[in-house]
């Protein structure tokens, strides 16, 4: 099993920015697993926000935050962070920390969210 912990939301004006961290544990987390940013604004279905390759490659981003969001990895802490810059208030939702084997298309663990809030 693998569990995953977000920290990190709030609330923000837009035009600021937000860090959330996520924390990977568990006997089956492997260097080799995929680590993702997911979020579901309210009456919203969710949508990828981004990902990385734990063990090396280039993060990628949808298109709605590319320029604006970094998400970096800290292997030794088995920590993902999502960096979020010029926040803007449609990028107000719960945002979810995710996970999956390199040879899985599904992201099979979820963490618990956390609500980031950007005011107008």
């Amino acid at each position: 099993q693998v569990q995953l912990v977000e920290s990190g939301g709030g609330l923000v004006q837009a035009g600021g920015s937000l860090r959330l961290s996520c924390a990977a544990s568990g006997r089956t987390f492997s260097s080799s697993y995929r680590m993702g940013w997911f979020r579901q604004a309210s009456g919203k279905s969710r949508e990828f926000v981004g990902a990385i390759s734990w063990s090396g490659g280039s993060p990628f981003y949808a298109d709605s935050v590319k320029g604006r969001f970094t998400i970096s990895r800290d292997n030794a802490k088995n920590t993902v962070d999502l960096q979020m810059n010029s926040l803007k208030p449609e990028d107000t939702a719960v945002y979810y920390c995710a996970a999956r084997p390199a040879s899985s298309s599904v992201w099979d663990y979820w963490g618990q969210g956390t609500q980031v809030t950007v005011s107008s």
